[in-house]
């Protein structure tokens, strides 16, 4: 009697690599649009100039780490005003909410990194070794001179293509120009050679060997997104009251039997995630459009109506099947939650915008120093210390003049000089230590805690700053 082990199974599916072919149509013209821009963008703009002044980097858009600033163009962002960041950041997650809930993922199908970079993978991939035919060829061919040298060319385009992503990244937080000349000299800091390899390697692994696994495995928002559409969102779909049956043979006597679809596999093999859209909506699914302008060619020469693969909302879907028209494009992207995210998503803007504007280019903030609280000096006086931090966020030097109101008797003076002003440099914060004094007998001295107000007065200007702080007196 004899026995066989049953087959080892695995919790994960081998991948079998997918090959699309070219397709040419609107959407697919719509993404090459956008992958030029998009790409375009973020190679040029670490090199667009911008006049800073002779203490700063002369870079229209820079994060600057070491002084924790974060410039865009004649915008410049300080560590103290991180709401500005925060808002950008809520505004991205409710434009990702609107956007969804109007057209499904059109996201990840146009603009997301790994859906640009693996189209322009898929690019060299198409220019070096043919179309999806003579791909598939090589692939389950034995190696030989021709595999070697076609996969080889194809590496190396995309290692140069991760460098240059890799290399453009770094250049946003330094100053570019200087920056290219220390990495070819070997003289740039060994973090940015590390931050170029890094993200050399993880562009050549997602974009040429990962692709769809990436969508489908490592990145969260096929699952979310989910909650974010409803039956009014628009999607691509299969018409299957149209296409069905489906079948190669058209002549005979039941050709009007049959359905639009040809059954010819166009739709499958332009998918750059490899999924049949005519099995219905599946989490793999970006929403490109592609297997829409597969299928429209195919309508074009067989004499069939366009859309059999479309943009398609579920509740439209009842009015098509009976025959009906469905309801306008516009009314399913205007409609009331689409309409409460725009209105939630440009009040956040406005909001920023008028925070940009009506904010100073001065600040102050106190911090009493705790250890002592205070001193009791030799004449009674009771003595407390601050470190005052003046920001000047202007591109010329500024002198603050110090003062502190509210109580007369308390006498303010500045660490290290006899006079009470302060010369903060453009572009820069300082840290200054000062004294309050009271004399010994008045409120301030003998109380517990004494409210004061200290200013900070451009001389020569009319801006003006001031803070809160409290007063520690020695209570009786």
């Amino acid at each position: 009697m004899s026995s066989s082990a049953p087959p080892e199974s695995t919790l994960y599916q081998k991948r079998e690599p997918i090959f699309p072919r070219r397709v040419k149509g609107s959407f697919r013209t719509m993404k090459w649009w956008l992958l030029a821009a998009m790409l375009g963008v973020y190679y040029i703009t670490p090199w667009i100039r911008w006049d800073r002044g002779p203490e700063m980097p002369d870079q229209a858009v820079l994060l600057d780490l070491a002084s924790r600033r974060f410039f865009f163009f004649m915008i410049e962002i300080w560590p103290h005003e991180f709401y500005f960041v925060a808002g950008l950041l809520i505004m991205a997650g409710i434009g990702l909410f609107l956007f969804t809930s109007a057209l499904g993922r059109v996201w990840c199908g146009y603009a997301c990194p790994q859906t640009v970079w693996t189209d322009l993978f898929i690019l060299v991939e198409r220019w070096i070794e043919g179309d999806r035919n003579a791909r598939v060829r090589l692939h389950h061919q034995k190696w030989n001179a021709e595999k070697v040298r076609k996969y080889g060319l194809k590496w190396v385009v995309w290692l140069l293509i991760g460098l240059a992503t890799g290399g453009a990244w770094v250049f946003y937080f330094t100053d570019a120009p200087t920056l290219l000349q220390n990495l070819l000299n070997f003289s740039a800091p060994p973090v940015a050679y590390l931050t170029i390899l890094f993200l050399t390697l993880t562009t050549f692994l997602f974009g040429g060997f990962f692709r769809e696994q990436i969508c489908i495995y490592a990145c969260p928002w096929p699952r979310i997104q989910a909650a974010m559409m409803d039956e009014a969102t628009l999607t691509i779909g299969y018409r299957d009251w149209r296409g069905e049956p489906r079948g190669k043979h058209r002549k005979g006597d039941d050709a009007d039997q049959m359905g639009d679809c040809i059954d010819c596999m166009a739709c499958v093999n332009v998918c750059p995630m490899g999924i049949d859209i005519r099995d219905g909506q599946q989490l793999a699914c970006i929403t490109c459009g592609l297997c829409i302008d597969a299928c429209n060619d195919v309508m074009d020469r067989i004499g069939k109506p366009r859309d059999l693969i479309g943009y398609l909302a579920l509740s439209d879907e009842v009015a098509e099947r009976q025959g009906g028209t469905p309801i306008s494009v516009w009314k399913h992207i205007f409609r009331p939650r689409t309409m409460v995210y725009t209105v939630i998503w440009g009040g956040i803007g406005i909001g920023l915008i008028a925070a940009l504007f009506l904010r100073t280019d001065i600040d102050m903030s106190i911090s009493p120093i705790r250890n002592p609280t205070y001193v009791v000096m030799s004449d009674g006086a009771v003595r407390n210390a601050y470190d005052i931090r003046l920001r000047n966020m202007h591109g010329a030097p500024r002198q603050f003049f110090l003062s502190v109101s509210d109580n007369p008797s308390v006498r303010l003076t500045v660490e290290g000089q006899s006079g009470l002003l302060v010369t903060v440099n453009p572009d820069e914060q300082l840290s200054q230590r000062v004294y309050l004094t009271a004399p010994s007998g008045t409120p301030p001295a003998t109380g517990n805690q004494t409210p004061v107000r200290i200013w900070a007065s451009v001389t020569g200007d009319t801006d003006r700053i001031n803070s809160d702080t409290i007063f520690n007196g020695r209570a009786q």
